[in-house]
């Protein structure tokens, strides 16, 4: 159960991230509710990762430097989760 609970933790910290690289690379209006709730979620969840690769392509950056945030947190709650179960 607690592993079952850590990974779907993981996952939505993991969707979190792909939801707010889906509105940058969209263009989705910054000024939105939404928007602003899923960046106020999204950048403290990200870590360390934005500005860790430039491309010199702005929504490259953002694809790499979030989605390796994603799958960071995929990664860890799984480990976290098989050494709990």
């Amino acid at each position: 159960m607690a592993a079952r609970l850590i990974g779907g933790i993981g996952a939505l910290f993991a969707i979190i991230e792909v939801v707010y690289i889906l509105l940058l690379v969209f263009g989705a209006d910054q000024a939105n509710r939404f928007f602003t709730l899923i960046k106020g979620w999204a950048e403290p969840l990200a870590l360390f990762f934005p500005g860790l690769f430039h491309t010199g392509n702005g929504n490259l950056d953002i694809v790499i430097n979030y989605g390796l945030a994603a799958v960071f947190w995929l990664f860890v709650t799984g480990l976290i989760a098989r050494v709990v179960a």
